[in-house]
C-alpha cells in the first residue's frame, strides 16, 4: 500500500471513529512526534560531543541565564 493511499484510510479511521478513538489516535501521533524530535537533538547531541563542540559549566550557565533575559 502507498503512503497516499494509507494516509486516505487513516483519515477514513479518523473520520468514522469515535471520541475515544480520535483522543487515542491523536496522543499516539503526537507521542511519535514528539520522539522523534527527541531522536534528532540526542543526534545532534552526539555529533557535537564527538566534534568536540561541548561547553563547561560556567559556559552552559551563562546560555541558560541568557534565556531569562
Amino acid at each position: 500500500m502507498s503512503t497516499i493511499e494509507l494516509k486516505q484510510e487513516l483519515h477514513d479511521y479518523i473520520n468514522q471513529g469515535d471520541e475515544k478513538f480520535v483522543k487515542i489516535f491523536y496522543e499516539m501521533a503526537k507521542a511519535y512526534a514528539e520522539q522523534l524530535q527527541q531522536d534528532k537533538l540526542i543526534t545532534e547531541s552526539e555529533e557535537n560531543i564527538k566534534a568536540g563542540r561541548i561547553s563547561n559549566l560556567d559556559e552552559t550557565q551563562k546560555i541558560i541565564n541568557s534565556w531569562n533575559v
